[in-house]
């Protein structure tokens, strides 16, 4: 076996293990187990677990963003992001990606070297939705009242914390991503009124925003 190939089966390995048995059961006995290695090959080619679980993650989180590039580059309105983010949760989480994300997560509360790795693979999320609602809030109503960098994370941290709250209240998580879809039917009826109305609503938005 090439040191490419351990590589990648130790990379894979640490991923499912976190699945399977979560950031608390993560060791290296366990990944080199779930790998089929020996587990000195975790010290040797990463020199500890937790920059093997940094690096899963970075390389998960660039194979997933770029599995979903060109569909979320096709995006034209904020209904079909959150159309399509609905989709695409149910697509991670029964991967396990989700549950990797949020046991990552967890982790880096205790393992700080995790952190910047975690906050890495998220920013790749979020740049690609940020790049989406620049794209879909142009010459809308909304338009400079509201950050879409923000938002990009706002709409991240929700797809995030909603693989936690389906673990135990299945139905209100999929009540919580009704609520999101109806938001973007609202976002979608405001773009469709005349000059007139718009401009109109953008007037009593900013009067709004404008208050303590």
């Amino acid at each position: 076996m090439s040191a490419e190939d351990t590589r990648e089966r130790l990379l894979d390995g640490a991923l499912r293990t976190l699945v399977e048995q979560g950031i608390t059961k993560t060791s290296a006995r366990s990944v080199a187990a779930t790998a089929g290695v020996n587990q000195a090959l975790i010290f040797y080619h990463f020199g500890s677990v937790d920059e093997l679980l940094s690096a899963a993650c970075r390389r998960g989180a660039e194979q997933r963003v770029a599995r979903h590039r060109e569909r979320l580059r096709a995006v034209r309105s904020l209904s079909e992001l959150l159309a399509f983010g609905r989709e695409m949760h149910a697509e991670e989480r029964a991967a396990g990606h989700v549950a990797v994300l949020g046991q990552l997560l967890a982790g880096a509360q205790t393992h700080p070297r995790l952190a910047p790795a975690t906050a890495a693979g998220l920013d790749l999320w979020i740049e690609e939705i940020e790049g989406v609602l620049r794209r879909v809030l142009a010459g809308g109503p909304v338009e400079g009242l509201v950050d879409p960098a923000g938002l990009a994370r706002a709409v991240a941290a929700s797809f995030v914390g909603m693989e936690l709250y389906e673990g135990v209240d299945p139905d209100g998580a999929a009540a919580a991503l009704d609520a999101l879809e109806q938001l973007g039917g609202l976002m979608a009826a405001l773009d469709e009124l005349g000059p007139v109305a718009q401009k109109a609503v953008r007037y009593a938005l900013r009067r709004r925003s404008d208050i303590p």
